[in-house]
């Protein structure tokens, strides 16, 4: 795959709209803001769940919901998904019959944005689940993708108040996807990966939020072995990621960064004195308010 064949698309006017106010000073400020939309989600006539989403790549967030709780299963055949924008309302059809009934009846809220969830057995069957034991994290290839990253544009420095993840393969960010929830985010990448066959294999992800127990949760049920962010820990997901054998890389700015799991995989390459220190406040655009009359653009 090429460097960003899925990538973030901040112009798009159906993600964010303008919005007045006043900024400490009393003086008018003009901001793009991130559109929130619900997204209802049947599976084979049955309702799921309803998200809040920026809205595009419904269904790849769709398909990769249910992938990540276990309502659909790899060797699942989808034989149809019908996205209805107007009543905000996504259907996604499979072959066989599904056993969602008994996984709707257990649930645990965790602390993702807008509250996410993992439903039924999907934390019974998480210690069944081996990664790959040969996996390795160039420290070269940590510090390219995360320059790439976070320099390359987005809705994140276009309007703040969202989260992306990204798909990586050595020193490449494959797929990168945004939204006001990062547990929404990592779904798109699974759903975008079932859809057109892309293997787990020598991939790692990226993100830019917390690693959370449901992070990890979600990264384990993709296979993925390597998980790595900008931001800190919570002590629940350190303990799900040793316990699954994951890379778990917090803090990753600039040269600095923190392993707290999997530290066996990481080999130490880069040429420490080519990598740039991060200024230690690096703002986005979304807080840059600008003083006008009218709306931004």
């Amino acid at each position: 795959m090429d460097e960003f064949t899925v990538a973030p698309t901040p112009q798009d006017e159906l993600l964010t709209e303008g919005v007045a106010g006043i900024d400490q000073n009393g003086e008018t400020v003009n901001l793009r803001v991130p559109i929130e939309r619900p997204l209802t989600l049947f599976l084979n006539g049955r309702e799921i769940v309803t998200m809040m989403t920026v809205g595009d790549y419904p269904d790849c967030m769709a398909v990769g919901y249910l992938l990540n709780q276990n309502m659909l299963l790899p060797d699942d055949e989808i034989t149809a998904i019908d996205y209805d924008e107007v009543i905000e309302t996504i259907v996604v059809r499979t072959a066989r019959e599904t056993d969602y009934e008994d996984k709707l009846r257990k649930k645990t809220l965790t602390s993702g944005c807008a509250q996410g969830t993992v439903f039924g057995d999907v934390m019974e069957k998480f210690d069944d689940i081996e990664l790959p034991g040969d996996a390795v994290l160039h420290t070269s290839w940590l510090y390219a993708i995360s320059k790439k990253i976070n320099t390359r544009p987005s809705l994140y420095l276009e309007a703040g108040a969202i989260h992306g993840c990204v798909l990586c393969e050595e020193d490449r960010p494959l797929i990168f996807m945004e939204d006001v929830g990062r547990h929404n985010a990592i779904d798109k990448i699974a759903g975008y990966m079932f859809l057109n066959n892309i293997s787990p294999e020598g991939k790692m992800f990226y993100t830019t939020g917390r690693l959370t127990s449901e992070m990890v949760i979600k990264c384990v049920q993709m296979r993925i072995p390597i998980l790595i962010s900008r931001s800190g820990f919570t002590a629940w997901g350190v303990d799900l990621a040793i316990r699954a054998g994951l890379t778990l890389v917090g803090r990753a700015k600039g040269k600095r960064f923190v392993c707290l799991s999997g530290a066996e995989r990481i080999v130490h390459d880069a040429d420490m004195s080519a990598v740039e220190d991060e200024p230690a406040r690096v703002g986005h655009k979304a807080g840059q308010a600008t003083q006008a009359t009218g709306i931004a653009s």
